[in-house]
């Protein structure tokens, strides 16, 4: 214990006194040599455990907990399960840097999954990582940090530093080297690559972040307050399953909801392209999907079910908030679409959000509309830094979770920036330049001008959403979700005008919010005062993503 503390608590002394003819050593920090001394004492011991258990592209709208029989149990039947919790962008990376941040896109700039796009770039690495809440939560709340699994989906690429780099914040470090696998990938160990082959019992990589995981619990210091964050690759594409479970749900087929295989026609150019009814092929293929994506969910399940159970045996899960959630929704058939995320529909931009921890209650279910830019905020919160003295957009939701606190925003920002390719995809020559994500069939999945940002309001007046786009049309599509769950019908041509207009407001201002102003009432507030004057010149949607 002594090395490892000499190993992050330096400059430091030891001073022996004699107690009863027997030395006794304290190890104690020099205080006026650094800033934030480590040394052990009253001022962190007390202070909670937290354990953050990222997936990758895990959907609630189309049943993605169904599997996930454990994790429910262990944490949202000895917690609180948030009904209304959705992503500030429906794609990894922007999203990921979102949750790390507490910040919308258009104050990270993260735009997509490419260096380009500011994923995991240079600029990204001197920018915002060191103001991550996981840099905070080591440099001025005394915890000791581990992260395992995926970070950013370029992290590891040679022209940003290589698996060499480690990214502020963290003591100790397992990261991907790029995107989600589950055999035959890299690993960067405390900036020291490390290759994982083929073999179930030694590579497959859930299983790998578990035992790391449980290796962390065992050897961190006992002294200290620990942050974990495990960001598993399942339920992403490859969707390789572990070979105990690759014959599960052999009769399960996706959801076939009221948006299923259905033509989008009042919505935008990209879903109305989408072919209708689908292929038998394509039926096929995506129930496919859907199936390897719960089996390789059982083993997400088994990796909560260890880290819990270790906690447990411990005696450190009552002192520990463990969090549950994901980066982004998934579809699969949803208005003829057939696989991905990034749109912005409920099954795209929702995820489950599950916690349980100190003075929370068990099985409880709260409606407040919470996102990921809260996530980093309720972190700090629990921590004990002051969350007044960053730049998040979000708030902390720990007052909800502890107090039952009603006092909450009523509407929220998503923002997304399309991708294409500036070529026609050959074997789609019809489609033209502009498009990306394409099927073999021709469908495609995004394009330049699905780029779009939407207000996204959860009162208890209103369950609305409206999004513009930045294209030619500034085609809008508005939503009342209340009555009209699975976004069949947009309002847009139909709904007041005035309220159209107030909407077209709050997201222009949302679209510019930086910090507290992203947090100011929303349009069904009862503190909200709408004021023309503050209209910008043109209705259009201000891109301010870039």
């Amino acid at each position: 214990m002594l090395n490892f503390l000499s190993s992050v608590c330096i400059p430091f002394t030891y001073i022996s006194i004699t107690m009863r003819g027997v030395p006794v050593y304290f190890l104690l920090c020099i205080k006026n040599l650094i800033p934030n001394p480590c040394c052990v004492g009253a001022k962190w011991y007390h202070r909670p455990n937290i354990v953050l258990i990222l997936t990758d592209d895990l959907d609630i709208a189309i049943g993605g907990m169904t599997p996930l029989n454990k994790t429910r149990k262990l944490i949202g039947d000895a917690g609180m399960s948030f009904a209304n919790a959705f992503v500030a962008s429906p794609l990894c990376c922007p999203s990921r840097a979102s949750i790390l941040t507490g910040k919308y896109p258009h104050n990270h700039h993260v735009i997509n999954n490419t260096l380009e796009g500011n994923c995991s770039s240079v600029a990204w690495q001197k920018t915002q990582e060191p103001k991550t809440f996981p840099a905070l939560l080591q440099a001025y709340a005394g915890y000791q940090t581990f992260f395992a699994g995926k970070y950013l989906n370029q992290y590891g690429n040679p022209d940003a530093g290589g698996v060499e780099h480690v990214p502020l914040g963290w003591d100790y470090w397992v990261g991907l080297d790029r995107n989600s696998k589950y055999y035959n990938y890299s690993l960067s160990v405390n900036g020291k690559l490390r290759r994982h082959g083929g073999n179930y019992s030694q590579d497959y990589l859930t299983d790998v972040l578990a035992n790391m995981s449980l290796d962390f619990l065992q050897y961190k210091s006992n002294y200290r307050p620990f942050f974990m964050m495990v960001s598993t690759p399942a339920p992403h594409a490859p969707w390789t399953p572990a070979p105990q479970y690759q014959d599960r749900f052999k009769d399960i087929k996706a959801p076939r909801d009221p948006n299923f295989n259905v033509h989008g026609k009042d919505k935008h150019w990209l879903i109305r392209q989408a072919k209708t009814p689908m292929t038998n092929s394509s039926i096929h293929f995506l129930d496919d999907t859907f199936r390897k994506r719960w089996r390789t969910l059982l083993s997400v399940d088994d990796l909560v079910e260890k880290i819990v159970n270790r906690l447990e045996v411990r005696g450190e899960l009552e002192n520990t908030y463990v969090i549950f959630t994901s980066d982004n929704g998934y579809h699969t058939g949803q208005f003829s679409l057939p696989l991905d995320k990034r749109q912005l529909y409920e099954f795209d931009i929702r995820v489950p959000l599950l916690v349980r921890g100190p003075n929370i209650k068990p099985n409880q279910t709260c409606g407040l509309a919470v996102q990921n830019v809260d996530l980093g905020p309720t972190i700090l919160d629990i921590a004990g830094y002051n969350v007044n003295k960053t730049s998040m957009d979000g708030m902390s939701f720990l007052p909800v979770l502890v107090m039952n606190s009603s006092m909450w925003r009523t509407d929220f920002l998503v923002e997304y920036e399309g991708e294409g390719s500036n070529v026609s995809d050959p074997a789609c020559p019809l489609l033209g330049p502009g498009v990306s994500e394409c099927f073999p069939d021709c469908v495609c999945e995004d394009s330049f001008n699905n780029t779009y940002a939407c207000v996204r309001t959860i009162a208890p007046s209103a369950n609305l959403q409206y999004c513009e786009f930045d294209d030619n049309e500034v085609f809008v599509e508005v939503y009342n979700i209340t009555a009209d769950r699975y976004q069949l019908s947009n309002l847009a041509k139909t709904i007041d005008q005035e309220v159209l207009e107030k909407m077209n407001h709050r997201l222009m201002m949302l679209q510019s919010c930086s910090g507290q102003a992203c947090r100011t009432p929303g349009v069904y507030d009862t503190r909200y005062r709408f004021d023309p004057s503050l209209m910008f010149s043109s209705n259009r949607l201000r891109h301010h993503l870039k």
